[in-house]
């Protein structure tokens, strides 16, 4: 990268940690269980909600206790199940058009990350009527209270119950793009590990390695505080003894519940913190590819710690022996390289591939502006990287050609 821009960078950056303490974070309030949920509503006085859901979710019956709830409390419930991986615009609109026209005065965000997105896409437009979601790409572009969201997921993993982030896909240029504001931290949430319990197996330990790169990813980065450090040693602690028993057996409930309290732990964390490239690059996956997000990250996110190479080394160690994956003992190096393979032996041992599947030499130049684009200035990252030295990134986690295997 020129020097003039990692100055830049730096010093953007900077702004950003020096003004944390004073910025309006905030954690959701936990509610407890259903009924939580009806008792809020009624009490202020909120008769219609909309339901942003998703129908795989809707299939398997996951939404019927809330809806239960909610009917005995007297309150309307209009479901928009609808929402695709990677939402998209489309999306957004077509939930916002359900809420207006049901006269709605609340949202709840029932399932993973993409049904997450939808809802705050859908409360920041209704927020801003006249603002496009194109208009709120990137930070403090909403600025406005949102209606009233409460947040339920069903995936231990994105963490967007308690982000002030949203991740929304144009259907048409297929670029993926966050949109971060203060706004969009849901007040609410429900964290009930029955709703997770039939994660496949696949989505389990994918979306569990998105909280784990949420953490990391946190930790390494610039932007650290106190207390984030904390919340992302917990998470990783959480992840490493719970999502391979949640693989394995999708009804340890005990596992279920302690994976929420990572991917939780780590959304508060990254809030703060902010993650780096691996998230650039998995999103523009997903926007040109559809990749699922966890999946990209769970790839990546090794390979990236691997790249960053020595400017990484004091932070991950750091990381690797406050979870007990190195030695107090070894190097900072020793222990990052511990921890990477820590990572690659938990993608193995979850079916997580080495490798994705579709990425095209031709598109990288695209791809890789876009994660310039979305990650710097903002990204704390050890390791500063322009559009030309990302493409390596991607390069990184492609599959070799059968020539350069015969080599």
């Amino acid at each position: 990268m020129n020097p003039f821009r990692k100055v830049y960078c730096r010093v953007y950056q900077l702004v950003f940690r020096i003004a944390l303490p004073i910025l309006p974070y905030r954690e959701p309030k936990l509610l407890d269980g259903v009924q939580g949920v009806a008792g809020l509503l009624t009490e202020k006085g909120i008769r219609q909600v909309l339901l942003v859901t998703d129908k795989g979710i809707r299939s398997h019956d996951l939404t019927l206790p809330l809806e239960q709830a909610l009917a005995e409390a007297g309150i309307g419930v209009s479901i928009f199940d609808d929402t695709v991986a990677n939402p998209t615009v489309a999306n957004v609109e077509a939930a916002r058009r359900m809420y207006l026209e049901n006269s709605c005065q609340a949202i709840i965000a029932f399932g993973g990350g993409s049904a997450m997105d939808c809802a705050k896409g859908c409360g920041a437009r209704i927020a801003r009527p006249r603002k496009t979601l194109d208009k709120m790409e990137g930070l403090l572009h909403v600025m406005r209270p949102l209606p009233p969201l409460i947040a339920v997921p069903t995936t231990a993993g994105t963490g967007s119950e308690t982000t002030l982030a949203a991740v929304i896909t144009d259907g048409e240029t297929h670029h993926k793009y966050p949109i971060n504001d203060f706004a969009l931290i849901p007040p609410y949430a429900l964290l009930d590990p029955e709703v997770t319990v039939g994660l496949p197996p696949h989505l389990t330990a994918t979306t569990g390695m998105d909280a784990m790169t949420h953490a990391v990813e946190a930790y390494i980065g610039g932007s650290t505080t106190k207390g984030t450090r904390q919340a992302s040693i917990e998470a990783v602690r959480l992840i490493l003894d719970n999502l391979e028993h949640a693989y394995q057996n999708g009804q340890d409930r005990n596992a279920r519940a302690k994976m929420l309290r990572a991917a939780y732990l780590a959304g508060t964390a990254f809030t703060k913190s902010y993650v780096g490239y691996v998230h650039a690059v998995a999103h523009s996956l997903g926007g040109q590819y559809g990749i699922p997000h966890g999946l990209a990250n769970a790839v990546l996110l090794p390979e990236v710690l691997e790249a960053y190479g020595p400017a990484a080394h004091k932070r991950l160690g750091r990381l690797a022996v406050e979870t007990g994956v190195a030695s107090s003992q070894d190097t900072p190096a020793q222990a990052s390289a511990k921890f990477i393979a820590r990572l690659r032996r938990m993608n193995a041992d979850m079916g997580i591939p080495r490798t994705l599947e579709g990425i095209r030499e031709e598109d990288l130049p695209k791809l890789a502006r876009q994660a310039d684009h979305e990650g710097n200035p903002l990204y704390p990252v050890p390791v500063l990287m322009d559009a030309e030295e990302l493409q390596a990134l991607y390069r990184l986690v492609m599959p070799k050609r059968e020539e350069e295997n015969n080599d």
